[in-house]
C-alpha cells in the first residue's frame, strides 16, 4: 500500500489501479501439496522445450545481430509472414497483410493498447458478463462506463445487446460506445461458444449501430470434439472487428507474444502506443516462434495439446459429477479451451469461501472477479490444464470439503 507523500503524488490512474486476483492467488498455489485450479497455465508438459532449445542455440549463434538487438516496433517480418500463414490454416482467415499485424508482448498489452486509442471517460465498453479479468482491469484504468451483457449457453444474449444499444441510441449516446469485447469461442471464464447464428446477429448489430467488435480468441485453435463457428474477424472482416491472438497457449506463454490484427489505420495508432510503452517486444522470442513455424506442423503439435486437455476435462468433470453435484453445484461442459464454470446454489458466497480452499490447499478463481459491479457470487471458474491429471480427483474431492464446511457454517 501506498501511504504519505507518495500516495499524495499519485495519478488519478495510479489509484485506479486494481491487482489481478490470479496474480496473487498464484502465489498460494506454489505451497508444496497445493492443487490449484486458478490461473490458466499451460501444462508446461506440453511445451516442445527440446526443439525450441535446439532453434534458441542456433538462432543466438548465428543470428545475434537481429535476435540480441532492437527490431521495429510492429514486430518481425519473418513471424509476420507465418502467422499469416497459420491464420489461413486455422481461421481460413486470408485477407492479411503484414501492415494489418503489431506483434505484442502477450495478449494482456493488446488489451492495454486497446484501452489507451480507444477508451476515456465518457466511454462506454460492452463486456460479456462474465467476462475476461485481464480485459476487465485493462479497461477499468481508462475509466469507462461498463456494460455488461449476459452470456447464455450459446454466448452472448442478443437480444440484450439489441435492447442496451437501442436505448442508447434513443438517448442519443451511442456513439459513446467505442467497442463491444467478446470471447467467443470457449470463453474465458465461463467456456461456452458463441453459435454461428449469433455471431451474425451480432455482427448485424454493430454494422446497423456502427460499432467496433474485438474478438479474443486465445483458445479457438484448442478444440477438443469438432472445430468451432467461423471467427467474427473472418464473418465480417477488417472494417469491422479487430482480432486479438496469442501463441501463450498454443505453444508457450514464456515467448510472451501476442498479436493484434486489424485494420491498417487502427495498427498505425497501435504502433505509436507500443512505442510508447516498451518500444519493441523481444526480436529474439519472434524469431524463435517464426523458427519453429518454419521447421515443424503446429497444427499437428495441437493436436497432441488438444488430446492432453480434453482427458483433463474429462477426469474433472468426472470427479465433479461424484464429489460435486451432490452439493447441487452445476456447470458447463466446454468443447475446447481450458475452463469450466460452476455455479453453487443461492447463499454461497465464493469469494469468502476462498479462506477455507487456503486451508484445505485448493485454488479456484472466485466469480466476482469476472463480473462487473458485483458484491458477491455463488460462481467460480475451475481451470483443469496446469495440474497433473493424477491430482485432479484430489482436488476436487477438497473443493466438496470446502463446500461442506461452508455450509455447515453458513447454516445453508
Amino acid at each position: 500500500m501506498v501511504t504519505g507523500i507518495f500516495e499524495e503524488k499519485l495519478s488519478k490512474i495510479g489509484k485506479n489501479l486494481k491487482s489481478s486476483l490470479i496474480r496473487d492467488l498464484l502465489k498460494y498455489a506454489q505451497i508444496p501439496g497445493a492443487i490449484s485450479f486458478g490461473g490458466g497455465a499451460p501444462d508446461p508438459e506440453t511445451f516442445p522445450s527440446k526443439e525450441l532449445g535446439e532453434i534458441a542455440k542456433e538462432i543466438l549463434e548465428n543470428e545475434y545481430k537481429f535476435t540480441l538487438q532492437y527490431i521495429p516496433t510492429e514486430g518481425d517480418e519473418e513471424l509476420k509472414e507465418e502467422f499469416i500463414k497459420l491464420l489461413d490454416r486455422i481461421y481460413g482467415i486470408t485477407d492479411v497483410a503484414k501492415k494489418n499485424l503489431l506483434m505484442t508482448t502477450g495478449s494482456q498489452q493488446a488489451l492495454d493498447i486497446l484501452a489507451r486509442i480507444f477508451l476515456d471517460e465518457d466511454s462506454y465498453v460492452i463486456v460479456e458478463s462474465p467476462s475476461y479479468l485481464g480485459a476487465l482491469n485493462a479497461f477499468y484504468v481508462s475509466f469507462p462506463k461498463f456494460i455488461a451483457i449476459p452470456l447464455e449457453k450459446d454466448g452472448m444474449d442478443i437480444n440484450y445487446l439489441e435492447k442496451v444499444l437501442k436505448d442508447l441510441d434513443e438517448k442519443g449516446e451511442i456513439e459513446k460506445v467505442k467497442f463491444i469485447y467478446t470471447v467467443p469461442t470457449f470463453q474465458n471464464p465461463a467456456g461456452v461458444t458463441m453459435s454461428l447464428e449469433k455471431r451474425k446477429a451480432l455482427i448485424e448489430l454493430a454494422e446497423k449501430y456502427d460499432i467496433i467488435i474485438v474478438e479474443d480468441d486465445p483458445y479457438g485453435a484448442l478444440y477438443f470434439d469438432e472445430t468451432p463457428p467461423d471467427s467474427l474477424y473472418k464473418l465480417a472482416g477488417k472494417e469491422r472487428v479487430i482480432l486479438l491472438n496469442t501463441f501463450s497457449k498454443i505453444l508457450t506463454p514464456g515467448l510472451r507474444i501476442g498479436v493484434i490484427i486489424a485494420d491498417e489505420n487502427i495498427i498505425s495508432k497501435a504502433v505509436m502506443a507500443k512505442q510508447s510503452a516498451d518500444l519493441c517486444s523481444s526480436g529474439l522470442t519472434q524469431r524463435l516462434a517464426a523458427r519453429f513455424l518454419k521447421k515443424y506442423d503446429l497444427l499437428d503439435y495441437l493436436k497432441s495439446i488438444r488430446a492432453v486437455y480434453k482427458e483433463k476435462r474429462d477426469i474433472m468433470i468426472e470427479a465433479m459429477e461424484e464429489h460435486l453435484k451432490p452439493y447441487g453445484v452445476t456447470w458447463n461442459k466446454p468443447g475446447g479451451g481450458l475452463f469450466i464454470w460452476i455455479e453453487l446454489p443461492e447463499g454461497y458466497d465464493t469469494m469468502e469461501m476462498l479462506d477455507i480452499a487456503k486451508e484445505k490447499l485448493v485454488f479456484y478463481i472466485p466469480g466476482k472477479a469476472f463480473l462487473v459491479d458485483v458484491e458477491k457470487s455463488s460462481t467460480a471458474r475451475l481451470s483443469f490444464c496446469l495440474p497433473p491429471k493424477e491430482v485432479i480427483p484430489e482436488g476436487i474431492k477438497r473443493l466438496a470439503e470446502v463446500i461442506e464446511e461452508y455450509k455447515k457454517e453458513k447454516g445453508l
